[in-house]
């Protein structure tokens, strides 16, 4: 059988003039970066803003395990078999980090025969966003403490100094540290840390911009600490957002790429599904709606954290809504939820699938329940899973009254797909838009909107708050935050704050620790349950089996 980077290389990529064509693009509307690649100028988003929206589908997922779910391939494969029964479709996506790459899992570009290419492209350098979004974050950084060794006009409190600088890998050694030593003229000594680049603000706020000058907007709102009377200090203040936003100049432009099948793709940012809302960019899903008449995009992590952000975030500060909803699950995975043992997933188990089931109920009544979203589920099949295994969930999603399909796209790419396909077309073309509405309404108090998430997408009895919480909750209101939305970060495993409660846990409550604003993103992170910024390498780390040759070939990239 052969790995996935296998299948990529011996593909036959069209050039990417070819590609844009498909979708209407001309040529002076991209800058190349090589055959494959290219970024999508701002001029022509501008060209095609009369057009009319195409039909977006969101694909999500149940809680993920250490089985697989496979939402990325889903999503690729379902865009593939969208083009062949007819339907004009092109795939949103995020761009992979190069921490998880080189850390736990490897490539992030899909897999089997349903692929984004180039993948070593994809999964490594692209076309340098996220080094331009390092670069913008650090430079405010340095910004930051010159201005307390010039003489700290802004009156800054170096023990308030909320920023953090960062860096594309996984490195815990960087997760804490002192910098400054070494003398006066070296600085001011003080506790500091990097975060990965992907948990940077800056990644946050490029992918919910909507063009340069609301990007510029948005960096200079960005908060970097507190002054002495606890005043919010931010990078507006420093004369930092024009410099970061000459960095990001290119970064904001959306990258266009294809699957195996030759479907348009759009790679384009990605930010940290835990502490920030875990999609592609805006400027990406927002020029695929304009060239396409369907786009199919990816929330990350289960329904209860990228869901529930692409819906009561992404879409109301875009002015976007989803035609259907597609949630992938795994026998395997489902049986992990019932309690069955890593080791023993090969094995039909009827039992521990249907203890089991109720976390794929939880995230089809929020779906299809709360948000109202036409929605089918995904069954992703793998060579283990037994017929009655795979018809018993089918019968779960009868009684639940929603439709499932087969999805064989990691194994025959979008043939394996056409079943789904055809049934997610048929509900986003019955969808009348103007009907979608979030959890909450924006007016309402934090704490309301937090309790809202947590009883109703997440199935628990409310929430709890440490002492720092409610200070940060009183000070964030004052400060004139209230009115923006709530990013809960909390464990992707669980739909509680405890990753060791799987299924569809009951007669929980959600413990807060702490709120912060990211104002430049526009949204409000309340953390629950020791949510780390800056992942760590795992025992056996990706990056031991990946190598190159003398020509250049990568080998063992996922």
């Amino acid at each position: 059988m052969l790995e996935d980077i296998e299948i990529a290389q011996n593909c036959g990529m069209l050039p990417i003039e070819e590609i844009a064509a498909v979708l209407g693009l001309e040529r002076c509307e991209l800058e190349l970066y090589g055959d494959y690649k290219a970024k999508i100028r701002l001029g022509a988003l501008e060209r095609l803003e009369p057009k009319p929206d195409g039909r977006l589908i969101l694909v999500t997922a149940i809680n993920p395990t250490a089985a697989g779910e496979g939402k990325t391939t889903t999503t690729i494969g379902l865009g593939d078999a969208l083009n062949r029964i007819g339907r004009r479709a092109a795939i949103a996506l995020r761009e992979p980090s190069l921490g998880p790459v080189f850390g736990l899992k490897g490539g992030a570009a899909g897999g089997g025969y349903s692929q984004v290419v180039p993948m070593e492209d994809i999964n490594l350098h692209f076309t340098g966003d996220f080094h331009a979004i390092g670069a913008a974050n650090n430079l405010l950084a340095a910004m930051v403490d010159n201005s307390v060794y010039q003489g700290n006009a802004l009156g800054l409190d170096a023990r308030r100094i909320t920023w953090r600088r960062c860096v594309d890998m996984n490195d815990r050694q960087l997760r804490y540290v002192v910098d400054g030593l070494g003398g006066k003229a070296n600085g001011f000594p003080r506790e500091d840390g990097f975060d990965i680049t992907v948990a940077s603000e800056v990644m946050a706020i490029l992918c919910l911009a909507q063009g340069l000058d609301d990007l510029r907007a948005r960096l200079g709102r960005a908060i970097v600490g507190y002054d002495r009377e606890g005043a919010p200090v931010t990078a507006s203040m420093l004369k930092a957002q024009g410099a970061m936003a000459a960095l990001l100049k290119d970064a904001i432009k959306p990258n266009l790429v294809q699957t195996l099948e030759h479907t348009p793709a759009l790679v384009h940012g990605g930010p940290f599904a835990n502490i920030a809302h875990g999609c592609n960019s805006v400027m990406a899903t927002k020029a695929a709606l304009k060239l396409a008449d369907y786009v199919v995009t990816e929330a990350g992590f289960g329904a209860d954290l990228g869901a529930e952000k692409f819906l009561d975030i992404k879409c109301p500060l875009a002015g976007i809504e989803p035609s259907a909803a597609v949630i992938v699950a795994s026998v395997r995975a489902l049986k992990l939820h019932g309690g069955a043992a890593k080791m023993a997933l090969a094995a039909e188990d009827l039992a521990a699938l249907e203890r089991g089931l109720p976390n794929l109920r939880k995230h089809v009544e929020n779906v299809a329940g709360r948000f109202g979203l036409p929605t089918v589920v995904a069954i992703n099949r793998f060579p283990t899973d037994t017929e009655a295994e795979l018809a018993f969930v089918a019968r779960a999603c009868d009684e639940l009254g929603v439709q499932s399909a087969l999805s064989e796209v990691w194994e025959r790419g979008g043939e394996g797909g056409l079943e789904l396909a055809r049934i997610v077309a048929r509900l986003a073309d019955a969808r009348e838009l103007g009907s979608f509405h979030p959890l909450y309404s924006y007016d309402q108090p934090l704490a309301a909107k937090i309790e809202a998430i947590v009883k109703e997408v997440y199935g628990g009895d409310g929430a709890d708050y440490s002492p720092a919480a409610l200070r940060s909750l009183e000070r964030l209101e004052a400060q004139g935050f209230g009115g923006l939305p709530v990013c809960v970060a909390k464990t992707q495993y669980s739909l509680s704050d405890d990753p060791r409660k799987l299924g569809r846990p009951q007669g929980f409550r959600v413990s807060v620790r702490d709120l912060r604003v990211s104002a430049g993103a526009g949204f409000v992170v309340a953390t629950a349950g020791d949510i780390m910024t800056m992942p760590g390498l795992p025992p056996r780390p990706a990056a031991e089996t990946i190598d190159i040759d003398g020509q250049g070939r990568i080998s063992g990239l996922f």
